[in-house]
């Protein structure tokens, strides 16, 4: 590795990065074999529709979080001389955006439905010389739909908050809004087994309202990192705990100074404007919280104030 953004991780770090990028060449595969599944199985279903144009937005994260890895190794350059370091921020807002715009189109479309009373059916298909009702296939589709995600999510949830990594967090999101989509897609399924024409559209806005839910906090965190706003919370789109606790201390130890902080991907950034120290201190001795993750703490650079 030569690039500072994953060399100046601590061991620790660097290893749960590694795993993360493994874990998501594992999604990849995962996410393929679920679109085909599905995609043989959907039918005429409004919930299978839903969870299938999902699942290949699952597709967004890992591709997203593996292409902002590699460039993350390389070397600063001339043509971008402070390296890669914002690229996984960049990762994030794209698939924060592909989360919420997708939820939106998708809970449309299920509004659209009910309001039309659309009365969706599902045949039946020939199996071995035998007539199968075709929601039987899809709701064991949704079940093998279903199980990936979950392991997958569960695994990256950690991995997420010990980087502090919100594309991560934004997968495991992904992931989670998966494996709901297959439960809800079931319970629609034998919903129109039952007689109930409005259950397969019912679950289809359910669905869609978490993913716009966990797409508009993702978005709006995702948007403060990029016009260099204050740093936000891992799981949510208000100010970071870490980040305010460090503006206390900075503000304790250099008094009569503005202090400005801001995120690059995992890592903060912190601008004292006024008189300049003597001598510049630690960085790691002005973290106020967890001292295994001072190495977010990445850059303290002093300006003079202008008269």
């Amino acid at each position: 590795m030569t690039d500072a953004a994953i060399d100046a991780l601590p061991p620790v770090q660097r290893e749960a990065f590694e795993r993360a990028v493994r874990l998501n060449w594992w999604q990849i595969g995962w996410v393929a074999s679920i679109v085909v599944v599905m995609g043989l199985a959907m039918g005429g279903s409004q919930a299978m529709k839903t969870a299938w144009v999902e699942d290949l937005l699952a597709f967004v994260p890992p591709i997203a979080f593996l292409i902002g890895a590699r460039l993350e190794r390389r070397a600063p350059s001339a043509a971008f001389p402070f390296g890669f370091g914002r690229v996984n921020g960049l990762g994030f807002f794209v698939s924060a955006a592909a989360l919420f715009t997708v939820g939106g189109l998708l809970l449309l479309e299920a509004g659209r439905t009910l309001l039309a009373q659309e009365h969706a059916t599902v045949g039946s298909v020939r199996v071995l010389g035998r007539d199968v009702w075709l929601g039987w296939l899809m709701v064991a589709a949704q079940a093998y739909a279903a199980i990936p995600p979950l392991i997958i999510g569960r695994k990256l949830l950690p991995l997420a908050r010990m980087l502090n990594d919100k594309l991560l967090h934004t997968n495991a999101l992904m992931s989670k809004a998966d494996w709901m989509t297959g439960l809800a897609g079931m319970g629609g399924v034998i919903g129109l087994g039952m007689g109930w024409w409005w259950a397969d559209a019912l679950a289809a806005a359910i669905i869609s309202v978490d993913i716009l839910h966990d797409g508009a906090n993702s978005l709006r965190a995702a948007t403060a990192e990029l016009v260099d706003g204050a740093p936000r919370k891992l799981d949510d789109a208000e100010l970071s705990d870490e980040a305010n606790a460090l503006h206390r201390e900075l503000d304790r130890r250099f008094p009569g100074a503005r202090v400005r902080l801001r995120e690059t991907g995992r890592l903060i950034r912190a601008e004292v404007i006024g008189p300049l120290p003597a001598e510049a201190p630690d960085r790691a001795s002005l973290w106020p919280g967890d001292p295994d993750q001072a190495w977010r703490f990445a850059q303290l650079s002093f300006t003079p104030e202008r008269r």
